[in-house]
């Protein structure tokens, strides 16, 4: 049965991409989840350690609930079930199609008519999207299970570096091992360039990072960053971070400078690199080798 079924994937490309893009708009009703309920997991275990940390060395710790113990105590990626933050009503299966459940809800809750934020189906219909584009570039087959892994990552990461300002280790890491591990089999590119990419990513932003600190003794970005390029790099090659670095700085002056703008922020605030990066590495996995044969036919060097 199964394997009919991956046959007629096989053999109906169109059927392929509609049946990858409804399964995105599924799984970024997940991924709403994971962005919001990851970072409170992650902040309770850090907040735990320093508390065991602090009273090993004799330190008062007070007793005081901190913000993000609004949460309830049991707190992971799948239980409690999920529920309005305002009056507690439980969503229901049926509340939670993705698009068409807050289309249907007139973007309210169901219990107490608190207004549900746009950001909620638009990521759902951002991953469908996604992975919709990412069936029609590569077919049915191990690159295009990958590439949907690869995204997953990047709308999550993307998001909580936008609320949070983090990239977690726990999402980085990860990210390099795949794209390694796909270069094991040439998924995207040789094992070799993959492990150069990586090295390369990691050490174009560390560098940037020191010089801009010896400079001016500020930060301009945080580690995580390092890590992601690393990622990226590991996928397309060390040949293509160029391409990444401009797309990423183009994205982060456009969408960024724009959003600043609209917001009326000053020109201080701090704006996120992560999500700009993984704009431009998932555009470069997708359509780099294109990218930059139309860069050297507009140079003249082709």
């Amino acid at each position: 049965m199964f394997e009919d079924v991956f046959l007629f994937f096989q053999n109906n490309h169109s059927a392929l991409i509609i049946a990858v893009a409804i399964f995105g708009l599924m799984l970024g009703s997940f991924l709403n989840v994971v962005i919001y309920r990851y970072p409170v997991m992650l902040y309770r275990e850090w907040e735990s350690m320093a508390k065991d940390v602090l009273s090993e060395r004799g330190f008062t710790i007070s007793p005081e609930k901190s913000p993000i113990d609004k949460d309830p105590e049991t707190y992971t990626i799948v239980t409690p079930r999920s529920s309005c933050r305002n009056c507690g009503h439980k969503i229901t299966a049926l509340e939670n199609i993705p698009v068409l459940s807050y289309l249907a809800l007139g973007g309210k809750c169901r219990g107490c008519k608190t207004p549900i934020s746009i950001r909620y189906p638009m990521i759902e219909a951002l991953t469908g999207a996604i992975f919709g584009l990412c069936a029609w570039k590569f077919g049915y087959g191990l690159e295009l299970l990958v590439s949907l892994i690869i995204s997953a990552y990047f709308v999550s990461m993307s998001m909580i570096d936008i609320d949070h300002q983090i990239l977690p280790d726990n999402m980085t890491l990860p990210l390099v091992w795949l794209a390694l591990i796909a270069g094991l089999d040439d998924l995207f590119i040789p094992l070799e360039q993959a492990v150069i990419g990586a090295i390369s990513g990691y050490l174009a932003l560390w560098t940037v990072y020191w010089l801009f600190k010896l400079l001016t003794g500020k930060e301009g970005m945080g580690h995580g960053d390092f890590k992601l390029l690393a990622a990226i790099g590991a996928l397309v090659g060390w040949q293509k971070l160029g391409l990444v670095i401009i797309l990423s700085a183009g994205a982060g002056a456009l969408i960024g400078g724009g959003m600043m703008i609209l917001q009326n922020k000053s020109s201080q605030t701090k704006i996120p690199f992560g999500p700009y990066l993984a704009i431009a590495g998932w555009i470069t996995l997708l359509w780099g080798d294109y990218l930059l044969d139309q860069y050297l036919q507009f140079a003249g060097l082709k």
